[in-house]
């Protein structure tokens, strides 16, 4: 397949279906195939010797048949060029996880002794760890946005940022970071906005980093991981992946294609009902604060006046568990799971309180999921389950809503600035 076919300038939900599909039609095929296979013949041991000699210099995708599936596949390929599309970028390379892919990235710049990191807090709790242990290596430095440019140093060999955040929907601006980097590559985890809200390449990032087991499946059934980036990355992409052996399984990259072609369709509809639910909550007395992006998309932060631990346990319809970017909701309390890793005092310092439920919303209707936020809400509170018509607060829940938003510098039950 011709990886890197021009076409002329489409929308994004055109590229979501027709991206990595284009030669279809000419094999006489609707569906992409899907390539299971691990090695593959070659009668030519020379020519053989040849290629691999050439991608081992390179990192360039061998011209020909397929040689081996950990240095490259046919249905993997059709997955990296449509989200190369989809991200604005020449190339993207993609990995067994998100985490095989961020670790990658490490690599490549570990392999040029660039091993120090800046960062900004928060970002997903496994790549906060992963940077913090030095496990491979590097060392970081953790710092505002305001700070990035300060904090790079002639060994540093990345700048990562998430935004929206992994939990708390914190947006940084991209381009203003990018500037901050001067030559340093700039790496956002694109992971919550997906190329429907934002494509952070437009904006001077070099690398784009995705959990692919999110959005991009959409149906809490595969695990995978990609980069987007230049070519000339993408090839130190390549053989990071082919020495360290991180490699996405066809089956995999198969569900993925698949799960493009639905991206723009799914996150526009679930991130009309988080909207909507972050009004709902955001007017709610039991909630002290909302956090929403201002870009929009399906993932709500809110925190309780009530016992967090009891609105996870009392749901019903949402399902309490990790991941997000499902076709379900799903809901998890980020302290006790997904940055649990994380210092108690540096998840604090980031704005992940211990009262943060962080919800991923997905395509039910939304008056059904405010019905099991409603009465999970209400337990979290000890409260009976017929509340008074009016809704009113208990006293003592309405003194302790008070004095916590008090602590935060809000009103209970107003909204606050979107994206804080």
């Amino acid at each position: 397949m011709e990886t890197n076919a021009p076409t002329a300038r489409r929308s994004l939900a055109t590229e979501a279906v027709h991206a990595g599909r284009e030669d279809l039609a000419g094999l006489g095929l609707h569906a992409p195939p899907l390539d299971l296979s691990t090695t593959y013949p070659s009668y030519d041991s020379r020519a053989e010797a040849a290629r691999i000699d050439a991608f081992a210099t390179t990192g360039a995708r061998p011209e020909g048949p397929p040689v081996y599936s950990r240095l490259d596949n046919p249905t993997t390929a059709r997955f990296e060029t449509a989200l190369a599309r989809l991200e604005g970028t020449e190339s993207a390379v993609a990995f067994a996880s998100g985490m095989a892919a961020l670790s990658a990235c490490l690599l490549v710049r570990g392999m040029k002794d660039l091993r120090h990191v800046v960062a900004v807090r928060p970002l997903y709790g496994c790549s906060d760890h992963l940077l913090s242990s030095g496990l491979l290596g590097t060392t970081v430095t953790w710092v505002d946005p305001a700070g990035i440019a300060d904090a790079i140093r002639p060994g540093t060999g990345l700048v990562m940022i998430e935004s929206p955040a992994n939990p708390t929907l914190a947006e940084i601006d991209l381009r203003a970071a990018a500037q901050a980097c001067g030559e340093v590559p700039l790496l956002v985890d694109n992971t919550f906005a997906t190329p429907v809200l934002q494509r952070p390449a437009e904006s001077g990032a070099r690398v784009v980093l995705h959990s692919a087991t999110k959005y991009l499946g959409g149906h809490g059934d595969v695990l995978g991981g990609v980069v987007a980036c230049d070519e000339e990355f993408a090839r130190q992409l390549r053989q990071v992946r082919f020495a360290t052996g991180g490699v996405l399984h066809p089956l995999a990259a198969y569900l993925l294609l698949r799960g493009l072609s639905t991206l723009p369709v799914r996150v526009r509809a679930a991130s009309a009902s988080a909207a909507a639910l972050a009004e709902r909550l955001a007017a709610d007395p039991r909630v002290l604060r909302v956090h929403y992006p201002r870009i929009g998309g399906a993932m709500v932060a809110f925190e309780t006046a009530g016992d967090p631990h009891e609105v996870i346990a009392s749901v019903r319809l949402i399902t309490p568990a990790v991941s997000l970017g499902s076709v379900d909701t799903l809901i998890q309390h980020p302290a006790s799971i997904s940055h649990r890793i994380v210092a108690e005092g540096d998840r604090h310092a980031s704005g992940v309180s211990d009262r943060l439920l962080r919800m991923s919303v997905g395509l039910e209707d939304v008056d059904d999921l405010w019905a099991d936020l409603d009465q999970a809400l209400d337990r979290a509170l000890g409260r009976a389950a017929d509340r008074a018509a009016d809704r009113s607060v208990d006293p003592a829940v309405g003194a302790l809503s008070a004095a916590y938003g008090a602590d935060l510098g809000i009103r209970p039950g107003v909204r606050t600035e979107a994206g804080r």
